[in-house]
C-alpha cells in the first residue's frame, strides 16, 4: 500500500472514531416535565411557559413535557413518570396528582439516577422522609395564598356571616393547605363555614355542588373555591340562581377569570405565576445535576388579584 493510501486510510479511521466517540458522547440534559391535567388551563400555562424557556435555552437542554388528561388519573400519572425515565431523562420536575401516591415511583426515578424536583403540590413530607427521597419543594405557601384571598372576602361580609369552600382533590396537599387558608381567614374574621365538600378541582362538579349550597342554604353569602376551574363552575350557579350577592373567589388567575373579575363577578384569586412555576423547578433541577447537591425548599411568589373596582 502506497503512503498516500495509508495515510488516507488512518484520516478515515479517525473520522470514525471520531463519530463513534461524538456517537456515546452525552447530550443535553434531558428534563421531564410532568404535569396534572392539562385540560385545566393553569397547567396548559404551566407547559406553554416551560417550552418558551426551553426554546431561549436551546443549548442548554431537552424539554420532554407531558400531563394527565383527568387531574384523578393518579395511576396515568404514575405512567408518565415510568415513561419519562425509560425515554432517558436525566431530571423530573413533577405536580403531583396526588401527595402520597407519587412518592413511590418518584424514588424509583431517583434510585434510577434522576434529580427528582416537586413543584406545585408538595409531596407528603412524612412519606417522602420515609422512603428516602430527596425532592425539594419548589412552590407557593398555598394556605398563606388562600387565607390572603379569604380576608379579601372576609372585609365585604359581616361576622356571622355563612360561607363555603369547595376544595380540591382530597389527596393533594395543596388542596389541603387551601382550604386550610380559608379556614383561617373565615375564623379570625368571625365568619361562619357551614360547608367544605370537594369538587376535584374540576367545573362541572363546582357546578353541581355550588347549585345544591345554593338550594339548601338561601342565606349563602360567599363560596371559597380552592382553584378557578371551580370557581368559574360556581359563578355559572350563582348566576343560574339569579344570586348576585353571593360573593365567588377563587386561586391560580387563569385567564378565564380575568374578565370575571373586572365585572365582579369573582371578587379575587391568587396568582401563582403558572407561566413562570416549571421554569422555577426547570432551572433548580438544573442547578442540582451542576452542583451534585440537593437544596433545599423553595418558596416561589403568590399574589392576590382582586377585582376591578367599577370606573376604574
Amino acid at each position: 500500500m502506497t503512503p498516500f493510501f495509508r495515510g488516507l486510510g488512518a484520516i478515515l479511521a479517525l473520522a470514525v472514531c471520531a463519530a463513534c466517540s461524538t456517537a456515546r458522547a452525552p447530550s443535553r440534559p434531558r428534563v421531564a416535565l410532568v404535569m396534572k391535567s392539562l385540560a385545566n388551563e393553569f397547567f396548559k400555562t404551566m407547559e406553554d411557559g416551560a417550552r418558551g424557556h426551553q426554546a431561549a435555552n436551546p443549548a442548554r437542554y431537552d424539554l420532554l413535557a407531558t400531563g394527565i388528561k383527568d387531574e384523578q388519573d393518579v395511576a396515568g400519572q404514575i405512567r408518565l413518570v415510568e415513561q419519562m425515565v425509560a425515554e432517558g431523562a436525566i431530571a423530573l420536575v413533577i405536580a403531583p396528582a396526588d401527595s402520597k401516591a407519587l412518592v413511590a415511583v418518584c424514588k424509583r426515578a431517583q434510585d434510577g439516577g434522576l434529580v427528582v424536583v416537586n413543584i406545585d403540590n408538595r409531596l407528603d413530607p412524612a412519606l417522602v422522609r420515609e422512603k428516602g427521597l430527596r425532592a425539594p419543594f419548589v412552590g407557593p405557601d398555598n394556605r398563606k395564598g388562600a387565607r390572603a384571598v379569604g380576608e379579601v372576602v372576609a372585609r365585604r361580609l359581616r361576622p356571622g356571616a355563612k360561607v363555603a369552600i369547595l376544595e380540591g382533590a382530597p389527596g393533594a396537599a395543596n388542596a389541603i393547605a387551601r382550604k386550610s387558608g380559608f379556614e383561617d381567614a373565615a375564623r379570625a374574621a368571625g365568619l361562619v363555614v357551614v360547608a367544605s365538600q370537594s369538587a376535584f378541582w374540576e367545573t362541572g362538579k363546582a357546578n353541581q355542588i355550588a347549585a345544591a349550597l345554593l338550594r339548601e342554604i338561601p342565606d349563602l353569602a360567599a363560596l371559597l373555591c380552592a382553584n378557578d376551574s371551580m370557581a368559574l363552575g360556581a359563578v355559572a350557579a350563582v348566576k343560574e340562581a339569579g344570586r348576585r350577592d353571593v360573593l365567588v373567589a377563587g386561586f391560580d388567575h387563569i385567564a378565564a377569570v380575568r374578565e370575571l373579575l373586572k365585572n365582579g363577578r369573582v371578587v379575587a384569586t391568587a396568582d401563582q405565576h403558572a407561566d413562570r412555576l416549571a421554569v422555577f423547578g426547570i432551572e433548580y433541577a438544573l442547578e442540582m445535576l451542576e452542583k451534585k447537591a440537593t437544596p433545599a425548599d423553595r418558596e416561589t411568589p403568590v399574589d392576590v388579584v382582586t377585582a376591578t373596582p367599577p370606573g376604574s
